[in-house]
């Protein structure tokens, strides 16, 4: 099934994506760009050009891709090898330079110092707290659908569902007072966007971080059950993490357990309505929600800019010779539609049998934040469905706006409708 939208294009000043458009841009919402799937036909490891005339190397094959984020001979520290940081302005650079942005970067890290973050916060996510932030997850969906049903039978599924929920979600993680989180949305609205003219976005982030600052202050005098107090008080962390390095990991953990989470609610819905078929499926059957949420995770891939690792030394993959300092981007959305690994991989098929899939990314930095994402879609996916009769479009599908122009796909808004009481 094909849908034909339109996106809206980035406001004012921005910067140079970080692949080539041609292998971003999509005209329909749910088939990878033909200049992808004909690269990745092609060969699973394929030399290119990044914008900035740099060249690098895309992985577009699952195996090839699993084997490299598993090879420690890839360093992900971006700020050393990354070719675009010479094209970012002056003002940003000397902005990502000093330690005191860097400090607690984890997923710049390589081990050993990425290995030590991650078993501080490995170690916070300990089943009790899942436990609990379930149960969060349940009466934060329960009260984001009761607030759209007391406003009629329309809603932007994305500004009034995909959006709140994982921002209340990280509220409870981090331990955000309930009088500071209308603050705290605002100031995660504004700092995700990549629309921005560059001081403008330099001014979010550092309202964010002043946010931050208050809540390790907070949390340091007043520690409650959450995962920054967690990190300051229980941690055992020798030495103790330091003030830069908590407000770092801090805004980590709400860009990547927000950002992507808000773009699956909204893009899976999308793809589920687009799918009568399996929303059918899904509704006839609810307990096949699991397995629908692995499938959509695999076949929408929203990390649609690649993973980028950079080779430390002379690497031989996938039968090509890559050479030390080489950029190379694995294409999580060519990977995960690899047809050498799945059967039909552009067909959404919620039945599908569960395997392996790259979304969450592979090895040492896979996402930590995995079964929380999991659970926040299966629980509001499930009560969407359950709780709103005949959900549906609003708008024709050619009128929804695409984020192509994002780091992370989705849409940017999602006009719904359902049938009245």
């Amino acid at each position: 099934m094909t849908t034909q939208t339109k996106e809206t294009p980035p406001s004012g000043e921005s910067l140079r994506a970080p692949l080539p458009t041609e292998l971003l841009h999509r005209d329909d919402a749910f088939t990878p760009p033909p200049a992808l799937t004909a690269t990745a036909e092609r060969s699973p490891i394929t030399r290119s050009t990044l914008p900035g005339g740099d060249p690098f190397w895309l992985v577009t094959g699952y195996e090839e891709g699993r084997a490299l984020l598993a090879d420690l001979r890839f360093s992900a520290d971006r700020f050393q090898y990354h070719p675009r940081f010479k094209e970012l302005p002056e003002e940003l650079r000397e902005q990502l330079r000093n330690d005191k942005a860097r400090a607690g970067s984890f997923i710049n890290m390589d081990p050993p110092d990425h290995t030590r973050y991650r078993k501080l916060l490995t170690g916070q996510f300990t089943l009790r707290r899942m436990r609990q932030l379930t149960a969060r997850i349940e009466e934060i969906v329960t009260e984001r659908i009761d607030a759209m049903l007391a406003g009629g039978n329309t809603a932007d599924l994305v500004s009034e569902f995909a959006i709140p929920v994982p921002t209340l979600v990280m509220c409870e993680l981090l331990g955000v007072r309930y009088s500071d989180r209308e603050e705290f949305q605002r100031s995660t609205a504004s700092l995700l966007r990549m629309d921005l003219p560059v001081k403008e976005a330099l001014a979010n982030v550092e309202a964010q971080r002043e946010f931050m600052q208050r809540l390790v202050a907070d949390k340091r005098d007043n520690p409650s059950d959450d995962m920054i107090s967690g990190l300051i008080h229980h941690a055992g962390a020798d030495p103790a993490l330091t003030e830069d390095e908590l407000i770092n990991i801090a805004n980590l953990l709400l860009i990547a357990g927000h950002e992507t989470t808000a773009n699956m609610l909204g893009l899976g819905t999308f793809a589920l309505l687009r799918h009568p078929e399996q929303l059918a499926a899904l509704r006839a059957d609810p307990s096949r929600m699991g397995d629908a949420v692995e499938e959509l995770l695999r076949y929408l891939s929203i990390v649609h800019t690649g993973i980028f690792r950079f080779a430390r030394e002379d690497v031989e993959l996938g039968g090509e010779r890559l050479p030390a300092g080489s950029t190379v981007v694995v294409s999580l959305v060519a990977a995960n539609r690899d047809g050498q690994h799945w059967p039909t991989p552009e067909l959404l098929d919620v039945g599908r049998p569960r395997a392996p899939h790259l979304a969450f990314g592979h090895g040492v930095h896979q996402c930590l934040g995995q079964q929380l994402a999991r659970v926040e879609m299966t629980v509001a996916y499930g009560e969407l469905l359950r709780r709103l009769p005949n959900l549906r479009l609003a708008v024709p599908p050619e009128e929804i706006p695409l984020r192509n122009d994002m780091l992370t796909y989705g849409v940017y808004s999602l006009p719904v409708t359902w049938d009245a009481p």
